[in-house]
């Protein structure tokens, strides 16, 4: 059976385009359309449980897509949404916010008619499609419609997953946790500056600006150690990305430049189209940045963040690999462990990730010490590097 589409776009010839790149082959069929966010909402709450995913564009009278990201979190409408908008080109902070707002991922809307009929663009909405409808959620979703009890399960969770993504409350958890840190006695946590050198590297892509938001908002601004990161996105998302999470967090959060020194209780994200190293830069560290080739399509890549830390100048490496497809990081931290490093490394499960590829590729190679739901991995990771 063909799994069930909805379009919400307010341009007629966008809606047929998608349509008929959707409709080809019987893998898909569009189930119905909308010509704004009111329009699209009526037709998600008739039917909650209808669409394998959304196709939604940002930009639409009487209510925008990110408006009705918003409408959906806060009914605690659980939906496998793809945005595709020029938006996603033109202005990234947009972009980011419907990331945050639950959005799946996005796809560039070509700007002129022709680029609307290229290969290129019918492959990425296809491709998108084929990842988008695989995951546990749309599946559980989907499968509601038949009165599954599993599936009843599946919603209560997403619904729970959309609480705590405002800033104040974001804070407030970040405050009770550091509290909470404060009272844990025991080696992993003293709440006092050990003189050792330590960094926490962390990967994740399909999911990760929501994701985010549970984890870089929660760490104390006094971590003792420097954050690394890669999110794996294009070129010009990334300042949008540290601008946002900067916001919400009591932690600074900023796009990585080369030369950067890294500082103890600073998260610096790898910029978009680049790729991240650490070198050792007399009695400190700072961050290189690169414009060699993609590997595996992939730049910023995780493995090359991680590689560069096998000869890196840290006591103490704490890696984390959240919720993205593929398996960016794993050999990384692979070689990090060959070179017998002192290393803890932190998986997000299955059942909280988004995309469970990255870090199920890396629980599979056995050298996880925690596999946890992403509610609980910055408290790991305050735990287990302390705070000066």
């Amino acid at each position: 059976m063909a799994k069930k589409i909805l379009i919400i776009d307010d341009s007629a010839l966008m809606r047929r385009v998608i349509s008929d790149i959707i409709n080809k082959g019987n893998e898909y069929e569009v189930a119905a359309i909308a010509k704004d966010g009111v329009e699209g909402f009526d037709l998600i709450v008739s039917n909650p449980n209808l669409y394998s995913a959304i196709i939604l564009d940002i930009n639409m009278p009487k209510m925008n897509g990110l408006e009705l990201l918003k409408e959906l979190q806060k009914n605690r409408i659980d939906q496998t949404v793809i945005v595709v908008s020029t938006v996603a080109k033109e202005g990234a902070k947009e972009t980011i916010q419907a990331l945050e707002y639950g959005a799946f991922d996005f796809v560039t809307k070509p700007e002129n008619y022709l680029e609307t009929k290229s290969e290129a663009f019918k492959n990425k909405i296809h491709e998108m499609l084929n990842v988008a409808t695989s995951t546990r959620a749309s599946i559980r979703r989907t499968a509601a419609a038949s009165g599954s009890h599993t599936a009843r399960q599946g919603t209560s969770k997403s619904k729970n997953d959309t609480k705590g993504s405002a800033i104040l409350e974001l804070r407030r958890r970040n405050q009770e946790a550091n509290a909470t840190a404060k009272k844990v006695d025991g080696n992993s946590f003293t709440g006092i500056k050990s003189g050792k050198k330590k960094l926490v590297a962390l990967a994740c892509s399909t999911g990760g600006p929501k994701s985010l938001q549970q984890v870089i908002p929660m760490l104390p601004k006094n971590l003792d150690a420097g954050v690394v990161m890669v999110q794996h996105m294009p070129a010009g998302f990334t300042a949008s990305l540290a601008q946002r999470l900067n916001e919400m967090s009591e932690i600074t959060v900023k796009e990585a430049a080369d030369g950067d020194i890294i500082s103890k209780g600073v998260v610096y994200i790898a910029p978009g189209g680049r790729h991240l190293r650490i070198v050792k830069s007399g009695t400190a560290s700072r961050i290189k940045l690169s414009d060699e080739p993609a590997i595996e399509g992939l730049r910023p890549c995780a493995n090359i963040m991680y590689d560069s830390l096998g000869s890196a100048d840290y006591d103490e490496l704490t890696c984390v690999v959240l919720t993205g497809m593929g398996a960016d990081g794993t050999n990384g931290i692979k070689g990090i462990a060959a070179r017998h490093k002192k290393m803890h490394v932190i998986a997000q499960d299955e059942e909280t990730s988004v995309v469970y590829g990255m870090p199920k590729a890396l629980a599979q190679t056995g050298l996880v010490d925690e596999i946890l739901p992403l509610n609980q991995i910055a408290e790991a990771i305050t735990k287990n590097v302390g705070v000066s």
